[in-house]
Parts: C-alpha cells; structure tokens; sequence
C-alpha cells in the first residue's frame, strides 16, 4: 500500500495561536496514524521560494491523510490557527515501498 504524505510549508505570524493549533491537532493525528519525519528545523532553500517553517507528515496511506484533513478533530485545530499563519499544505501519494 502507498503511504500518504502532507508537505507543509508556513510562516508563523501569532505564535500564540499556532501553539494552541499544534497542542488541538495531536488526537486527529494520531488517529490517523500520522508520523511527523520533518517538523520544523534547519533547511536550506536550494532553488524556488520557501517558508520558515517546514513539515512533512507521514501517514499508513494516501486515503489516511485525506481522511484526517477531513476529520472533524482536524478541522477544530485548523480553525485555531486561522490568521496565526500563512500556509501552503499538500496532500500526495507516495511511492509503492
């Protein structure tokens, strides 16, 4: 089966409430057996525009990452972090292992 991902790039604009956003997501996630593999930390923006902050999230599967986009846990955390960033997120398959 193919893992899901979402690629997550944002600029933090009120730490306070993305703080909160981040606290609201952790059940939704682990729900949907979401694996965090890059969670902020040093980059190095090689060619193209990019964001401070970098995530990338692993899930069991593509339907696993839409269904916790979906999720009403998520979309009660999403609303938390609503004018606390500007963010680009993907949702994409991987490839077969």
């Amino acid at each position: 089966m193919k893992k899901g991902y979402w690629i997550v790039q944002t600029d933090i604009t009120d730490t306070d409430a993305f703080t909160a956003y981040v606290k609201a997501n952790v059940e939704a996630m682990q729900a949907h057996g979401a694996k965090y593999l890059v969670r902020a930390g040093q980059f190095t923006a090689a060619e193209g525009s990019a964001r401070a902050r970098n995530t990338i999230v692993e899930f069991p599967s593509y339907q696993a990452a839409l269904d916790c986009w979906n999720s009403p846990g998520y979309q009660a955390a999403r609303a938390l972090r609503a004018g606390a960033c500007e963010i680009d997120l993907i949702i994409l398959e991987g490839l077969d292992a």
